[in-house]
């Protein structure tokens, strides 16, 4: 018996982590998806849910902080149980986590502090390999799986405010060069996803959220903003069995935003 498909996506409760959940979903994958969220806003996790069940597909949500040790291996152990009876496998972990500190390095009275540093770097960096070692340690990700982190061009430009985030940044890219290396011979892909300035609720608590937004629809040869649904149809794309050979790299998913000077 074929194993069922199933999608782990962090962050799954709006923008790139929501979208991607109802492509995949179309795509035929269930959904595993973790997010954090305040009670009056879970009627929207029901409303998600109740899509992708009209889809015909299952889906299994979890509202706690996924970069918690306790709660990630309680997380785990529950997607465990759901893939043993029927068979599944996770066929796809997108991590896209956005929580971190928005704040100058130096030069101003406010800075990022040490926790408020080395948080941002463990929520939207570091929780991507403790998500992977469970997988692997539970036997979740066969032959054919496929890794994808959202990142930013924080991860390689300046960006005021954006420090600490930009740090996670680079961190979750050097991160997934890694795991491409360390996982090619089990045949699993690993690639951060770079998406042009797209109008989601992380992107709205950044400072100057309205002039990046401004900026990025005229250097845009589309001339609008990236949409998470772009972004998500090509994820499901990169599910295919043909992308096999592509594994480490950041692919733009932006229009051509980014070749424009």
């Amino acid at each position: 018996m074929s194993k069922q498909p199933w999608a782990l996506i962090l962050g799954a409760s709006s923008g790139f982590g929501e979208a991607t959940a109802m492509e995949l979903a179309r795509a035929g994958m269930n959904i595993f998806g973790v997010h954090l969220d305040r009670r009056d806003k879970l009627g929207r996790i029901a409303e998600l849910q109740q899509k992708i069940h009209e889809l015909g597909r299952e889906s299994q949500y979890f509202n706690f902080n996924a970069a918690l040790d306790d709660k990630r291996k309680e997380c785990m152990e529950q997607v465990k149980q759901r893939l043993a009876d029927p068979p599944g496998t996770v066929r796809v972990l997108m991590h896209s986590l956005a929580f971190g500190a928005l704040k100058p390095l130096a030069g101003a009275e406010d800075v990022a502090s040490k926790h408020q540093l080395e948080l941002t770097a463990d929520v939207m960096g570091h929780s991507l390999v403790y998500w992977v070692q469970e997988c692997l340690w539970a036997g979740l990700l066969d032959k054919g799986a496929r890794i994808f982190a959202m990142t930013s061009a924080g991860g390689t430009r300046a960006i005021p405010q954006y420090g600490p985030v930009s740090a996670a940044k680079a961190i979750l890219e050097a991160h997934i060069r890694q795991l491409a290396l360390e996982l090619a011979p089990a045949g699993i892909t690993a690639n951060a996803i770079l998406a042009g300035v797209t109008d989601t609720p992380a992107l709205r608590l950044i400072p100057g959220h309205e002039k990046l937004m401004e900026i990025a629809r005229q250097r845009n040869p589309h001339g609008r903003l990236t949409r998470p649904e772009d972004v998500a149809r090509c994820i499901a794309a990169l599910c295919h069995p043909a992308t096999y050979w592509l594994t480490g790299n950041t692919l733009h998913v932006d229009g051509g935003e980014n070749i424009v000077g």
